[in-house]
């Protein structure tokens, strides 16, 4: 727990003249409250014995005194309350680019395993109440502790039996909470974790909403909700029974506080040892001593949630991402394009067996190379070894006789272009969906990439054209456009080495032939793989492998592998004459 502590407080640091302002301006606020009381004793004890002009003559000077901290405390409020939140909002700001920035890093085998809607909740709703504990807990706590103190020097001073009448239930206050205080935050860190998992949960439903609809299983996913939403009652109640417990029980003790000191003050004013006024004096100091404490059991619920969004927030930067640059990883330069495996297996983490086992292949630069073979051979496998998006469990996969893992890995990215089957086209317009092939490209350059991806007449068909909004992934583009658009974003990127990932394996034929021909203009003079699922779209292909789960069964032209009569003819046979 102090690791996470000394973690958090660092954040602190590039706003500390922010915080001791913020801390400075609570200890006034906490002086002023202490003060009141105290002016309040005066005119009970002293004032009010003098000669009526006297008492004119000095409450001018009160009230002026009065005013004056009236205003200070005024101040000093709107300071906390306004540049301590932006303080904390600057710190969440911080928090959540740090979180961001760490996603970017984590490789594909942490996202295999993971729900967007749970990460969702770790940058927004975890983040908030970290960020409000930040703010609100120090100058809660320097609130607190200069009001409990103050009260109870001047209490001492004033009269040590009733002090220590007020102060004598503490000591039972503090080792309750303590109790309770492992209590509650278990409680709240079930509640992060449930509602992360309805977070999930929404966010699979409205982006399958369209299948969800087409099925008619409307009641289907409001049962799933249900289910989920009912463990997250079933979790808040178990934290609000604990919640009701700790508020219940200092409350309880703040009240004997009160009860304390009436009850001893009614004594020793029948002893004669203490005045009206000291006793008046005692139950307003009361008050502002119990105020604090409420403002404790407050804090003692933020603290549980901004705390608990703290942990779930480490154990998300404590991961390491498996793929990184190596310290003296280089720069990929004057690439022609050369890739070779050499003895690569690979295999899942979570799978004992191998997806991959000894491959060993050389692809010259330029070559067009075509990968074929029944689902669950490696084929998608195989080609994300050459970005890195995994990284081989033996062998190594090399660029121009240089091992992937010797090269940064924004400079191995940068020279490899991939069309996928499942286009991800991000929100905004097509000029922006195009660009991001080259985030620096002029209009010129992104007309001329959609031109050479045989995208540009449908583009300029579109109400707004190049600056047309094409809705959440692209929903209001058909297939052919989406991928169309995928392929002018890699010409725009121009690399050495391309990845078609079936990219026309969803098109109808009319789509699929305009796709292919601006794949084929695309590939030329490039180092290119293609994972083909339709065998019709590689037959101009240099060379064609054929993968099992035993590795490399064939390799050949596709008049070479129809001649052999193998599992390549096989597969042809199936797709051309069923």
């Amino acid at each position: 727990m102090s690791k996470n502590l000394k973690k958090m407080i660092s954040y602190y640091k590039p706003y500390l003249g922010v915080f001791w302002a913020d801390m400075f301006f609570a200890t006034v606020s906490a002086a002023v409250a202490l003060v009141i009381p105290l002016v309040i004793r005066y005119v009970t004890s002293t004032l009010i014995y003098m000669e009526p002009q006297a008492i004119l003559g000095q409450i001018r000077w009160i009230a002026l005194m009065l005013f004056a901290l009236v205003a200070v405390d005024c101040y000093s409020r709107f300071f906390i309350a306004n540049q301590g939140h932006v303080m904390g909002a600057k710190i969440e700001y911080d928090m959540r680019a740090e979180i961001f920035a760490h996603f970017q890093k984590l490789s594909f085998s942490f996202y295999d395993d993971q729900k967007v809607g749970q990460l969702m909740s770790r940058i927004t709703t975890d983040l908030f109440d970290i960020t409000e504990l930040m703010h609100h807990g120090p100058e809660n706590i320097i609130l607190s502790l200069i009001k409990i103190i103050g009260a109870f020097v001047i209490l001492m001073s004033i009269k040590p039996a009733l002090a220590l009448a007020a102060f004598a239930v503490l000591p039972f206050m503090f080792l309750f909470a303590y109790y309770m205080n492992g209590k509650m935050r278990r409680a709240f860190r079930s509640n992060r974790e449930r509602i992360a998992d309805i977070n999930a949960q929404i966010e699979d439903n409205l982006s399958g909403i369209r299948v969800v609809k087409s099925f008619a299983n409307e009641d289907i996913e409001k049962e799933k909700f249900r289910q989920g939403n009912e463990g997250f009652l079933r979790a808040k109640k178990n934290s609000y029974y604990y919640m009701g417990s700790f508020s219940a029980g200092l409350g309880t003790f703040t009240t004997l506080i009160q009860v304390n000191v009436i009850l001893a003050g009614v004594i020793l004013i029948a002893k004669g040892s203490v005045d009206i006024s000291d006793l008046v004096t005692f139950l307003l100091y009361i008050s502002v001593f119990t105020e604090p404490v409420r403002t404790l059991i407050d804090f003692t619920e933020q603290f549980q949630n901004g705390y608990t969004g703290f942990e779930r927030f480490q154990e998300i930067m404590a991961i390491e991402p498996d793929i990184a640059d190596k310290e003296d990883a280089k720069e990929l330069v004057n690439v022609k394009g050369d890739i070779s495996f050499e003895d690569v297996s690979f295999q899942y983490e979570e799978n004992t067996e191998c997806v991959l086992n000894h491959i060993n292949l050389n692809v010259p630069a330029g070559a067009y190379m075509a990968l074929v073979g029944s689902s669950g051979a490696g084929k998608s496998t195989l080609c994300s070894l050459i970005p890195r998006f995994y990284d081989v469990t033996a062998g190594a996969v090399k660029i121009d006789g240089c091992d992937v893992r010797d090269i940064r890995l924004k400079s191995l990215r940068d020279h490899i272009g991939i069309v996928q089957q499942d286009v991800y086209l991000f929100v905004g317009t097509v000029f922006d969906n195009i660009r991001y092939g080259k985030p620096d490209a002029t209009r010129e350059e992104v007309i001329e990439a959609a031109k050479n991806a045989n995208a540009h007449d449908f583009i300029m068909s579109l109400p707004n054209g190049y600056e047309t909004d094409i809705g959440q992934r692209g929903i209001k583009l058909s297939g052919g456009q989406k991928q169309r658009l995928s392929i002018a974003r890699v010409f725009l990127k121009n690399p050495p080495i391309l990845i078609f990932d079936e990219a026309t394996s969803a098109l109808d034929n009319e789509s699929e032939k305009v796709v292919q021909d601006s794949l084929e203009k695309l590939a030329k003079n490039r180092t290119t793989f293609v994972i083909a699922h339709r065998l019709s779209t590689i037959k101009n292909a240099q060379r064609i492998l054929v993968l099992t789960e035993e590795g490399i069964a064939e390799e050949g032209t596709h008049e070479e592998l129809l001649e052999k009569g193998g599992v390549y003819e096989k597969l042809y046979q199936m797709q051309f004459h069923k």
